[in-house]
């Protein structure tokens, strides 16, 4: 696989010392991160036959015929799951797009030996690489993990589904490490006419404060956030409003239900209300409300599943346009 200014091939145990050289160098950019690799990672001097016993791959990019960028990926033996792992591109290379396609063939592979789930660790003091992994629609699962090495290491696991179509409810700090992600999508929603409170043009910073209050609300137990990826991309999200009035327990409000331009007629607005009635049955909702503007493609999807008109309420909010439009209460029992 070529790419602009780089060639991607199968990783060898004859390229060790180029995978020291980039493990070491990008180790040595945080302060203590020490790499000792014949007391804590020796399988770098073979890494090839490492990951081939293991049954998985190891590539190795090329530019200028120097090694230049590097990763693996391994199956897990359990949920069909498999791990991203010595993912490494030389500082130089960063922003040219060779970290992508690294990634990308990795996910490739590993979806056409049967993968339906992805993860990996990163350590908690590689931000930059956080960022990269939240844009390729990973989040944060699961626990922090504590390595007994001389760099006293703290790691995020990342995850994502890799295959079909998936929504799944975020913890607090998957829902703060999808922020980048949903907010790139809300503004394609709102460029794209979506009625979210927002007018084009949104910023992308405004987008991401929007989120960040999200997340703080679910870290406070008062919103649970679901998102839908396809195919491993962020595809669309809903909310369920849990902080209602004390003689309203029994409620909750389903809010911003969005689906991106990219991925709409996929049944992925249909599959997030499915699941957010689901998620709300289970902790003992029985009414749901929401309100959207009047002829949205939302609305026929909430009147195939049941929901009821309640009310109208002319005038409401504008559209991109400033004309002034209409917005429809609805509720649905469970």
């Amino acid at each position: 696989m070529s790419g602009a200014g780089f060639t991607l091939r199968a990783g060898r145990d004859a390229d060790a010392a180029d995978f020291i050289r980039l493990v070491g160098d990008a180790w040595g950019e945080y302060p203590n991160c020490i790499l000792d690799v014949d007391g804590e990672v020796p399988e770098l001097r073979a890494l090839a036959s490492y990951f081939a016993a293991a049954g998985g791959a190891l590539w190795a990019a090329e530019a200028a015929g120097r090694v230049v960028g590097m990763v693996a990926t391994r199956p897990l033996g359990s949920d069909r799951a498999w791990e991203i792992c010595k993912m490494y591109v030389e500082k130089a290379q960063r922003g040219t797009g060779l970290a992508h396609a690294l990634l990308g063939g990795a996910e490739e592979h590993a979806r056409a030996q049967g993968a339906q789930r992805i993860v990996l660790w990163t350590d908690t003091r590689f931000e930059a690489a956080h960022r990269f992994y939240e844009k390729r629609g990973y989040v944060r699962s699961g626990s922090i993990r504590i390595l007994d090495d001389i760099s006293k290491s703290l790691e995020f696991r990342y995850a994502k589904p890799l295959v079909g179509l998936v929504v799944e409810a975020l913890d607090a700090a998957a829902a703060a490490s999808a922020e980048r992600s949903l907010a790139e999508m809300l503004v394609a929603c709102v460029a794209d006419g979506a009625a979210t409170g927002h007018l084009p043009p949104l910023s992308l910073e405004t987008a991401r404060a929007f989120w960040r209050r999200v997340s703080g609300e679910a870290a406070l137990g008062n919103k649970l956030l679901l998102v839908a990826w396809q195919e491993g991309r962020v595809a669309g999200t809903v909310q369920l409003n849990l902080a209602m009035p004390q003689d309203q327990a029994h409620r909750a409000v389903v809010e911003q239900l969005l689906v991106h331009p990219d991925f709409r007629r996929r049944g992925i607005g249909r599959a997030l209300m499915q699941r957010v009635e689901q998620a709300a049955r289970g902790i003992g909702r029985s009414l749901l409300t929401l309100d959207i503007r009047a002829g949205a493609a939302a609305e026929a999807l909430c009147r195939s599943r049941g929901w009821v008109a309640a009310g109208r309420i002319p005038g409401f909010s504008r559209d991109a346009t400033g004309a002034l439009t209409d917005q429809l209460l609805l509720y649905r029992t469970l």
